[in-house]
């Protein structure tokens, strides 16, 4: 019988893949929206990201900002997706949408090796994968107005009260992502959880950034472009309720001088 193979204490997981804690102490600890969560790697995961981590993974380390038409070796727009689970959907949109770079975000290990064989398993050259904190990328590693879109599907909703600080849909992070978001750009999320859902449509709304699409200043029907996922069919058997926002980050705001600045004082 085989001996099981140990890793010596301080060896990298998959050496030539996404590191373990990527930022590591260069940033302030904070209240993370996140929870990194320890589950079994399968093989063809562990595979994947061995190979294609190289050509497709980036940690997120906040040390420098991205080039986007260097990363994907084009210049199609990007769209940046926080927190992408196993990789299903955005593998289905960015198929569908092979104009659109898709720049996919998360902490799940066994995700990101799902999603790297997807993408070479179906040929799509438009995703890259980014292995850690999105408030870190979107602040330290993007340029303004880098971003085509946003995409936060079925974030954690956190829902005991004493946990509420942590969703991720808060003013603060709406700041952050509208100053990376061109003007005309859609973020748009999806939540099966209607009192978090109520807080998004809240705080988008009351947001200075951000317009709604909707007419009625509502939720929006799940639009055809985002895939029923599985999770989200069980969730509708067992009579959830999923909404949709999509809201656009509306032009600049231009800093109106004072029209009486430049006249010389009042005798001279």
């Amino acid at each position: 019988m085989s001996a099981r193979h140990t890793r010596p204490k301080g060896e990298p997981r998959f050496p030539d893949g996404p590191r373990a804690d990527p930022a590591g102490s260069h940033f302030e600890r904070r209240i993370r929206s996140f929870q990194p969560r320890r589950s079994r790697v399968t093989a063809g995961q562990a595979d994947a990201l061995q190979r294609l981590w190289p050509k497709w993974g980036l940690d997120i380390d906040g040390q420098r900002v991205l080039d986007l038409t260097e990363l994907f070796g084009d210049d199609r727009p990007v769209v940046l997706e926080v927190g992408f689970g196993m990789g299903e959907t955005t593998a289905r949109m960015a198929a569908a949408d092979p104009g659109t770079n898709v720049l996919a975000a998360d902490v799940h290990t066994p995700g990101q090796g799902h999603l790297l064989g997807l993408a070479e398993r179906d040929g799509l050259t438009n995703v890259r994968v980014g292995n850690g904190d999105a408030i870190i990328l979107l602040r330290e590693m993007l340029a303004p107005d880098s971003l085509a879109g946003l995409r936060v599907y079925f974030p954690d909703p956190w829902p005991k009260k004493r946990h509420h600080k942590r969703r991720l849909i808060q003013p603060e992070f709406l700041t952050l992502a509208a100053a990376r978001l061109r003007p005309g750009a859609t973020l748009h999320c999806a939540t099966d959880w209607e009192p978090y859902a109520e807080q998004m449509l809240e705080v988008l709304t009351d947001h200075p950034d951000f317009e709604n699409t909707r007419p009625d200043g509502g939720f929006a029907p799940r639009p055809a472009h985002r895939p029923q996922t599985r999770f989200e069919g069980q969730g509708l058997e067992k009579g959830h309720v999923v909404n949709d926002l999509l809201f656009r980050r509306v032009p600049h705001r231009v800093q109106r001088q004072d029209q009486h600045q430049d006249l010389p004082p009042t005798g001279a």
